[in-house]
């Protein structure tokens, strides 16, 4: 049997019972509130400091990928142990982590790097396949290659309430924030070949939307694979969280319905009152 271990960004999301319970080990990002860098670890630097500083400051926050020196540390531990690693990261397209791993990963020998192509727990669905793949005795080669065919499955997204912290990101412009603030539209921002791009827009109360949004996204129930789905949230309020899972339960049963909050990285793209629904498709999406 092989000797496996599993590595992942903190950008996946997900909890600390989930990652205990998998036996995963987070390698955090780093997010920079003014001349403060702090590991997004959930105890350096949490959500909740992240609105407060732009609250405050009236600035966004700065998230930095880990260079390459932290991975060639990590995987050198593990690998100096008798382990074969599986790292995942958030999509490349999204961070240069990815890059940095890979040299890292070259450097070191035998570990292998996984392009999840997405973020949060779109990559958490990913780390939850990996740690059980490594469970079950698979060798590290072959954990790299059936995450690399279920990668392009994943189907993330998330409804956003306002686009004030994507604007502030450079995400999105005056006039767009103006105008979806006046029409009190909610887009929907949704994870495509590993990039990042607006689906369909909302209109209405924020509730209401993710309601809609649900529906939308769960409609074509033939396609998808109800083993897990993740409720993944940014500071939403209980009754907008209970809506959402409660729309997912009456149209599809899937095996496992998990809500996560997500983690300071995501927090400072997205901004609060963001709910995303991600799951796999049966087949490709990408």
């Amino acid at each position: 049997m092989s000797k496996v271990i599993i590595t992942a960004d903190s950008t996946s999301d997900l909890s600390n019972e989930l990652v205990l319970k998998n036996n995963v080990n987070i390698v955090p990002l780093f997010v920079n509130l003014g001349d403060k860098s702090l590991r997004d670890d959930g105890v350096e630097v949490v959500p909740d400091d992240i609105y407060e500083y732009v609250s405050e400051t009236g600035k966004l926050p700065f998230t930095s990928a880990n260079p390459t020196g932290l991975y060639m540390d990590v995987f050198t531990k593990y690998v100096n142990d008798g382990f074969e690693v599986v790292h995942l990261n958030i999509g490349s397209d999204l961070s240069s982590s990815y890059q940095n791993a890979c040299i890292a990963a070259e450097e070191v020998g035998n570990v292998y790097v996984v392009d999840t192509k997405n973020l949060s727990t779109g990559s958490g669905h990913l780390v939850l396949r990996a740690a059980e793949m490594a469970a079950q005795g698979l060798s590290g080669k072959e954990i790299f290659d059936k995450l690399n065919e279920l990668a392009p499955k994943v189907d993330a997204s998330f409804v956003i309430d306002n686009l004030d912290y994507l604007h502030k990101g450079g995400r999105c412009s005056s006039v767009a924030k103006l105008g979806a603030n006046l029409l009190k539209l909610k887009p929907c921002i949704q994870v495509l070949n590993g990039k990042m791009g607006v689906g369909k827009k909302y209109r209405g109360d924020y509730n209401k939307c993710v309601v809609e949004y649900i529906k939308d996204k769960l409609s074509d129930v033939d396609s998808i694979d109800t083993s897990r789905i993740f409720v993944t949230h940014t500071k939403c309020d209980d009754a907008t969280v209970k809506a959402a899972i409660d729309t997912v339960n009456s149209l599809i049963k899937f095996d496992e319905v998990i809500e996560t909050t997500a983690g300071c990285t995501i927090t400072t793209h997205c901004g609060p009152n963001t709910l995303g629904i991600l799951f796999f498709r049966k087949e490709n999406l990408q």
